[in-house]
């Protein structure tokens, strides 16, 4: 069989059919627009709110990545979220690291995370995959229960000081915490979206569509996986790291199952598979959690009914059933 190497330059030409110029054009003119927003937003929205938005919306790209281009569902990815928001908070707490060099420690761990736990997971497909990834989530959401020298147990890892960017820049006040979330975010859309159309993309779409064809085409299947299913954890860490320096809170609400679920919520409503999507999601799932706190347990009840009419009418997500109507891939 071809290793991975040996299988760039025919995936290299899907990689060039598969957007024309026009698309590419509409492309780079909606980065620019989400730049040109990020540039906006601290001046006209709460900056934390914002921060928190561009946060899981970045945990939504990474979470699409797996499952919308790698066809691989997980329902434990708030392990690696989790962990790394306790790595990133300890570590800045205790060990007294800067921001930048907290929130990298953070997303490592969720890298090796992700490869120690996708390795045992690509073992199987369909449900038993999504099976594994829950019961192996579910062991790092007891080990943070069991282990509170370490992640401080049911009261969390509470007080993690924000520190100076590169030990120089003073990250106290929200705005200037802000530019430092906001370049973590466009810098994980413009890596995702680079992944997508690049030769491994296409590889991991043709495992997505039909693996028994690619492994017959000589692709190793299970390398492509485990390739995508780390840079997903990677990435889902550095989202968690970063969440836990802006609220300087680490706690067992980011390592438990209901925030894999929340990001498979955010995923399906934007828009699955689509490279836009999972941040519209976000963005209606953490504004509705945000202006509806009031409501109080309620909340899950209109998260429930948005689902299900977002499932009923745009079976594609918002961003696909856009995408649809313009006849052109977000």
């Amino acid at each position: 069989m071809a290793d991975i190497a040996s299988t760039d330059a025919p995936a290299a030409a899907l990689a060039i059919g598969e957007v024309d110029d026009s698309t590419a054009r509409l492309h780079r003119n909606l980065m620019i627009g989400i730049a040109a927003a990020l540039v906006i937003a601290p001046f006209v929205a709460y900056p934390v709110f914002v921060m928190k938005v561009l946060c899981f919306a970045l945990f939504a790209l990474a979470f699409n990545l797996l499952l919308g281009y790698g066809g691989l569902l997980s329902f434990g990815h708030a392990a690696y979220f989790g962990m790394a928001s306790y790595v990133s908070a300890y570590t800045a707490k205790h060990w007294g690291l800067t921001p930048e060099l907290a929130i990298l420690a953070g997303t490592g761990i969720a890298a090796l995370l992700g490869l120690a736990f996708g390795a045992l997971a690509i073992r199987r497909q369909g449900i038993y995959f999504a099976m594994i990834t829950l019961a192996l989530a579910q062991m790092a959401f007891f080990f943070s229960l069991q282990t509170p020298r370490f992640t401080g147990g049911e009261d969390g890892i509470q007080a993690v000081p924000r520190g100076k960017l590169l030990g120089l820049f003073s990250l106290a006040d929200d705005r200037a915490l802000y530019w430092l979330v906001a370049a973590v975010f466009m810098g994980g859309l413009l890596l995702i979206y680079r992944v997508i159309h690049s030769p491994f993309g296409q590889v991991c779409k043709a495992i997505r569509d039909n693996e028994p064809r690619a492994i017959s085409l000589g692709y190793r299947a299970s390398q492509y996986k485990l390739a995508v299913f780390v840079l997903s954890a990677g990435i889902a860490g550095l989202a968690g790291a970063t969440k836990a320096i802006v609220f300087q809170l680490a706690s067992l609400t980011d390592v438990h199952w209901s925030m894999s679920g929340e990001v498979v919520l955010m995923t399906l409503v934007g828009g699955l598979g689509t490279v836009f999507g999972p941040i519209v999601g976000a963005i209606v799932i953490v504004s509705m959690q945000n202006f509806l706190a009031t409501l109080g347990a309620w909340v899950t009840v209109v998260q429930g009914v948005v689902f299900v009419i977002c499932v009923l009418l745009f079976r594609e997500g918002i961003v696909g059933m856009i995408a649809k109507w313009i006849k052109k891939p977000l």
